[in-house]
């Protein structure tokens, strides 16, 4: 069997619809999730909403609404934005459902049987918005003397009994593990931070609340609601059909959390921390991507520049943004978007480049061949030039994508795209067809099997489209493998396959005007 990858993004906090960065992150982890099954891994992608906590209780009393009626509305404009995304996960989870339920009390029940569980009172400052407690030496003061996370939300002084985490106890074996594991958090500005914050000493946490009741209640402590990422962390094992077994043997420990870099404490300090507890293993990376900056600001709904993911799918077409995310925003930094720039560079690669370049051959085989594949004709060396190009490219995408260097992956692949038009600018089969048929025939055979290489490797990034030039290729086998086919285009052409007259991939976008800054 092959070897299994599981991948999960974070549960999306689901108090407001989904913004470009919720888009961002699903569309990342499905492009690694994509690329790993063309490696032939046995994957299993997981993505969800987190419906508990104190910010949920406060959304559905400020619009009037129980709850869980909140919960199940706006669980739904993610799951939509899946389905509209083409994110190939295996599950949508939500932690309302009465499996997750079960998961989330027996891992507590376990940490408990660990005796890292014990009740007392809890003073300190807690960030509603983050759902997050901070110590005293973390704060900064904001305008009016108000305190303020290191996210910059506002914390408030909370008192009331709850049930506490030693988490303490698991400094020095959290920095063993570090030490052992250090591609555990990724990339390394991420891993400096967590160090930094374990090494500084770690308290014990606060894991339950009295003060409300929406959440996954303590098994055998009435009035208390686990703390809403002990719950929410627990989703990954949810999804692998833990405490009753399931799959939780194939799939655990997960191979990738990919997570926002706001997260990153939560995942790579208190998740392994009540996984050690537990006596489970720990996932074997976690990465922290950046954040998608609206024109170089970070989006608020106060200054009016959160962007709707959907509206610019609809806009622009599901793969140019996806396209655009992956190849513009620097994997694991924050990075800018505009309207403007999505057009523009689905323009530059897409269509001009890439969807140009496919459709002029075919079209032109369609056209001056009746759709027959072509023959071996005179060959030239600059035809295994081109094929050692684009092949050297790919390879570099598979090494580079492999190892979270998204955005250079894609700079390799257009160095393979920009050789194939030098090529046939060069080559000018128009102008062969009537002073050498027979070499013009071997200019296209040679683009088409270049062609038909940059296709596969795009695929996790621009499923749709390429996909579609695939099909009209007649390609079958899209995996890592078919690319040392080499034997490919002589099978095919014997089959006697005929190559229709194609309909664009990729169309030209209207540049829009630049909007003022908000």
């Amino acid at each position: 069997m092959a070897e299994p990858y599981y991948i999960t993004t974070a549960i999306h906090y689901p108090n407001g619809k989904p913004h470009i960065g919720h888009a961002y992150e699903m569309i990342a982890a499905d492009a690694i999730a994509r690329f790993q099954r063309q490696a032939g891994r046995d994957v299993r992608f997981q993505t969800g909403t987190d419906e508990h906590g104190l910010k949920m209780v406060q959304t559905a009393r400020d619009r009037g609404v129980p709850v869980r009626d909140l919960a199940d509305e706006m669980s739904g404009y993610f799951s939509d934005m899946a389905q509209r995304l083409n994110i190939s996960c295996d599950r949508f989870i939500r932690t309302v459902e009465p499996e997750h339920y079960r998961a989330s009390q027996a891992i507590w029940q376990a940490m408990q049987d660990a005796g890292d569980l014990y009740l007392d009172r809890y003073e300190g400052w807690y960030s509603v918005r983050d759902e997050a407690f901070y110590e005293e030496k973390e704060l900064t003061e904001g305008a009016g003397g108000i305190k303020l996370s290191p996210q910059g939300t506002p914390v408030e002084w909370t008192a009331e009994e709850t049930w506490f985490f030693r988490l303490s106890k698991y400094q020095q074996p959290l920095l063993d593990f570090y030490a052992a594991n250090p591609g555990f958090i990724r990339p390394e500005s991420r891993r400096n931070e967590v160090l930094r914050f374990v090494e500084g000493g770690l308290i014990d946490l606060s894991v339950s609340r009295t003060s409300f009741d929406w959440g996954v209640p303590v098994p055998g402590s009435d009035g208390h609601v686990m703390y809403v990422w002990v719950d929410a962390l627990t989703n990954y094992l949810t999804g692998t059909g833990y405490p009753d077994g399931g799959e939780l043997s194939r799939y655990w420990p997960a191979a990738s959390h990919i997570i926002g870099k706001d997260i990153v404490r939560f995942h790579a300090v208190y998740w392994p921390a009540f996984l050690m507890s537990a006596g489970l293993a720990l996932p074997k990376e976690v990465f922290g991507h950046g954040f998608v900056l609206n024109r170089g600001e970070k989006m608020s709904k106060s200054l009016g520049n959160v962007a709707d993911p959907m509206a610019l799918a609809d806009a622009f077409g599901v793969d140019a943004l996806r396209y655009f995310l992956l190849r513009d925003i620097g994997w694991g930094q924050d990075g800018s978007y505009s309207p403007r720039a999505i057009a523009m560079r689905a323009n530059a690669d897409l269509s001009n480049s890439f969807g140009n370049l496919a459709q002029r051959t075919l079209a032109f085989i369609a056209k001056n061949l009746d759709g027959a594949m072509p023959g071996a004709g005179r060959g030239d060396p600059a035809d295994a030039a081109l094929l050692a190009t684009v092949g050297e490219a790919n390879a570099e995408f598979v090494r580079l994508f492999g190892d979270h260097g998204l955005t250079q992956a894609l700079e390799a692949w257009m160095r393979g795209v920009f050789a194939c038009n030098q090529y046939i600018d060069a080559q000018a089969p128009w102008a062969l067809r009537k002073t050498d048929p027979e070499r013009m025939e071997a200019v296209l055979g040679t683009l088409i099997r270049a062609i038909r290489l940059c296709a596969i490797t795009i695929l996790p990034v621009v499923p749709a489209a390429a996909g579609a030039m695939l099909d009209q290729l007649g390609v079958e086998d899209r995996s890592h493998a078919a690319l040392a086919d080499e034997g490919w285009y002589a099978a095919h052409a014997a089959t006697g396959f005929r190559i229709a007259s194609p309909t664009p991939i990729f169309p030209r976008l209207e540049i829009p005007e630049e909007e003022p800054a908000a």
